[in-house]
């Protein structure tokens, strides 16, 4: 089946479309505001052309997690081959872990704390969601030591993202963030 070329950019170009309008709206109020409904007004189509690109809320949820991981992969890698050493190069993976979801709560939900549709830590996963753990692993990875790289990197991830959790619901102060961090930093630079 041959397909038209101007109908398949005009299809991804409402896709894209959606997706923003559903990042937008959660960034605003939360994934909870997301509904067809909300995002058909707001795109100017109906439900059913909703429908006709995405299942339901979850795989537009999904959608963005992907561009989000996309995103995220790039914040992790932005200045960390800069660093001295293996300390300085953490702690700015760490930093730009915690600026990203500073910037980007609701994308930050949709990546790793909400249900998703989406295959993680499996040969299968998306590329999208393998590149943002890959960005993790460049330079955890290396200092692993006698560890397993991807285990020690998984290790580390889970800290981060534990951090960032409490914080963000104020089981821990903000302003002990970068305490927090210098230790995580020390006990990981270390290896096995």
């Amino acid at each position: 089946m041959v397909t038209n070329p101007r109908r398949e950019r005009d299809r991804s170009q409402r896709e894209q479309l959606i997706v923003a309008a559903a990042r937008e709206i959660a960034e605003e109020e939360g994934w909870d505001a997301v509904t067809t409904r909300r995002l058909a007004a707001k795109i100017e189509y109906s439900q059913p052309v909703l429908y006709s690109h995405f299942s339901g809320k979850g795989a537009i949820m999904a959608a963005a997690a992907l561009e989000g991981c996309t995103e995220m992969a790039a914040h992790l890698r932005r200045g960390a081959g800069a660093a001295e050493d293996s300390r300085g190069a953490l702690r700015r993976l760490a930093e730009n872990y915690f600026d990203f979801a500073d910037r980007h709560p609701a994308l930050y939900d949709a990546i790793f704390t909400l249900a998703s549709e989406l295959s993680f830590a499996s040969p299968d996963s998306p590329e999208p969601l393998k590149d943002a753990f890959g960005a993790l692993l460049e330079t955890v990875g290396p200092v692993a030591g006698a560890y397993d790289p991807a285990l020690y990197t998984e290790t580390f991830w889970a800290a981060l993202h534990g951090l960032v959790t409490l914080e963000r619901s104020r089981r821990l102060p903000a302003p002990a963030r970068a305490e927090r961090v210098g230790m995580l930093v020390d006990r990981f630079a270390v290896g096995g």
